[in-house]
């Protein structure tokens, strides 16, 4: 096996700190790339004595020169409230962080991978959503700064492809959970099993009603690798997610149940474009990637809370006012 040289952007956050373990583990040349808005040290800290690892501390909004045969680009505040802290930087993020990793898989011929996101779909008026629907995005609203910067990201990347030829690879992630999650990103998952044990009362937004659908990391980074690893002349986008469909309050329930907490449910006012529906079509995935999720929710969120119980709340921040 030839050994490659990987850039992971974000690649210390929850979902590129699993996908750099995989790809030290497979023997790869990986550089970490994080400036660490929301992301935690210690979610690489076990990788930093590997010889194939390196840590870079880089905000993805400035150049960086560097020689790479692939790109994974994952930079960018994923969870409501920390994409809305600083809306203006979360759009520089998703914008230059494309213009500047696909100048350097232009020049480089590298192979370059774009985290994109369900949220361009904002709430969506078809159900479930295949790649082919357009979306139904409020390009004014509190979101917009995530959803518009990733539809824009895709943009950058399907016209680099088409005028310079650059190989890439585009991923709509639906709603992840799993082990590394930040306890404070605001994101369902994270939310209700932070409160469960410490047994506050579990706050739902809205009536409960409206559905998820959850997948878990080892299958989301299966997804990954096999898209990233597939033919060229599939670019994407490509769902990868989990189209098994829950309601929030059902989340809840089984967070309680999972937990053994004595938590109640709160509902409180849901927040502006909060999407009713959210469940991806994987046609396409299974289609050309053979890919579909192994990992039940009941089972993921079993080892998600055992991590949950691992950890000191204590030891993570919230979002900087430095950004």
């Amino acid at each position: 096996m030839s050994i490659k040289r990987i850039l992971v952007t974000g690649g210390a956050g929850f979902l590129g700190s699993h996908l750099c373990d995989r790809l030290v583990d497979a023997g790869q040349d990986v550089i970490c790339l994080d400036n660490f808005f929301t992301s935690q040290k210690s979610n690489v800290a076990h990788l930093l004595d590997k010889p194939n690892f390196e840590l870079i501390r880089h905000d993805v909004t400035h150049p960086l020169w560097l020689e790479v045969d692939e790109i994974f680009n994952l930079a960018c505040p994923a969870a409501p409230g920390h994409y809305q802290f600083n809306p203006v930087k979360t759009m520089k993020t998703s914008v230059l962080g494309a213009i500047n990793v696909l100048g350097m898989a232009k020049r480089c011929r590298a192979k370059v991978f774009q985290a994109s996101t369900s949220e361009i779909y904002g709430d969506p008026e078809v159900h479930p959503q295949p790649e082919s629907y357009k979306g139904s995005v409020n390009t004014i609203g509190p979101r917009a700064c995530y959803d518009e910067g990733k539809r824009a990201a895709e943009t950058l990347f399907f016209d680099y492809h088409r005028m310079h030829r650059t190989k890439i690879k585009v991923v709509r992630i639906f709603n992840t959970y799993g082990p590394r999650m930040h306890p404070f990103d605001g994101r369902v998952v994270s939310n209700f099993i932070r409160q469960a044990l410490m047994g506050e009362d579990i706050t739902i937004f809205g009536d409960g009603q409206q559905t998820r659908s959850f997948c878990y990391v080892d299958d989301l980074i299966d997804g990954f690798l096999a898209h990233m690893n597939g033919p060229d002349d599939f670019p994407g986008p490509v769902n990868v997610g989990n189209p098994g469909e829950f309601t929030i309050k059902q989340l809840a329930e089984l967070v309680i149940e999972l937990t053994g907490a004595p938590s109640k449910l709160v509902y409180r006012e849901a927040p502006a474009d909060d999407p009713m529906q959210r469940q991806p079509d994987i046609k396409l995935a299974r289609e050309k990637l053979g890919w579909e999720p192994k990992v039940a929710l009941r089972e993921g969120l079993e080892r998600t809370i055992a991590y949950f119980k691992s950890v000191n709340f204590d030891d993570f921040r919230a979002p900087t006012p430095n950004y």
